[in-house]
């Protein structure tokens, strides 16, 4: 597995050369795949000037978040569909085949079942066309009590629960987008980890939840650079990972309101020591 930045998991901006010029500073080893970015840039550079900004710098590509709303109105997904082909055509040519997308905790419409049936029938859809070109999709569980309260149906918020997705879809090329924010709010443990093989994981996120607030009340948007309070087991959560043969992105999303107010050079290196800081405890 390898160090991944996302300027975007981090609340920042900055266009793909001065990204790749931030990922080498901060040690990182790869870099996000945005790809209303990268098919406005084709119209201008080769496929080859493009891969070629990453090769000169030793990097390697993420991943790429998945256009598509799987709960859209039935026209807008099917018109997606179209549209994700030629994105996942070119994703792949340029060696960028993992994407990934979430799934909502919760319905105010449709019950478990309903919910379920429907999830099965979009994301069997997605994984066909990302399918017929190399391409492989995660699905990230949500996970923190606090996202399902005022709802009206409880949906998929956990590892077992996005697995048992996965096994009902049932094609080759899914997997777990895992953050260890929503694997720590929904209690999980290493021994969930392990019992995964690598290929079942396609993305990991990493961060850390704030000190002295019960699992249960802990809140999505609120969180902590990893290793930062010691909350999350990090070093358990990765570790796992390497002991199961996961070979893909390792990104940060700390969603810290403090990068913002930084200029982007040092909100990068800031967050690339944290991340460094839990990489070399974890011994990797």
């Amino acid at each position: 597995m390898f160090r991944n930045l996302n300027i975007g998991a981090l609340g920042l901006t900055a266009p793909l050369p001065k990204a790749i010029e931030l990922a080498k500073m901060g040690g990182f080893e790869g870099v996000e795949f945005n790809p209303r970015e990268i098919m406005e840039l084709l119209k201008g550079r080769s496929e080859e000037e493009i891969i070629g900004l990453l090769r000169q710098e030793g990097l390697r590509w993420g991943g790429w978040g998945l256009p598509i709303g799987l709960m859209a109105e039935e026209e807008k997904f099917q018109r997606s569909l179209d549209d994700l082909s030629v994105i996942a055509e070119t994703a792949h040519r340029l060696g960028c085949p993992r994407t990934y997308t979430w799934i909502a905790p919760y319905s105010d419409e449709l019950r478990f079942e309903e919910n379920f049936s429907l999830h099965v029938e979009r994301i069997s859809a997605v994984a066909e066309v990302l399918k017929k070109h190399g391409c492989v999709l995660g699905l990230e569980f949500v996970a923190p009590k606090t996202s399902r309260l005022n709802h009206k149906y409880e949906f998929i918020h956990d590892l077992q629960g996005i697995m048992d997705l996965i096994d009902a879809v049932g094609m080759g090329n899914l997997g777990v987008l895992l953050d260890s924010w929503h694997w720590y709010t929904s209690h999980g443990t290493v021994d969930q980890i392990l019992s995964l093989r690598g290929p079942d994981v396609v993305y990991v996120h990493i961060n850390d939840a704030p000190a002295g607030i019960p699992i249960d009340e802990q809140i999505d948007n609120v969180r902590c650079l990893p290793g930062e309070t010691g909350v999350i087991d990090i070093v358990g959560f990765l570790g796992a990972l390497r002991d199961i043969g996961y070979d893909g992105p390792v990104t940060p999303e700390p969603f810290d309101e403090r990068l913002k107010r930084m200029p982007l050079d040092e909100a990068v290196l800031k967050v690339s020591e944290a991340v460094n800081k839990v990489w070399r405890s974890a011994g990797l």
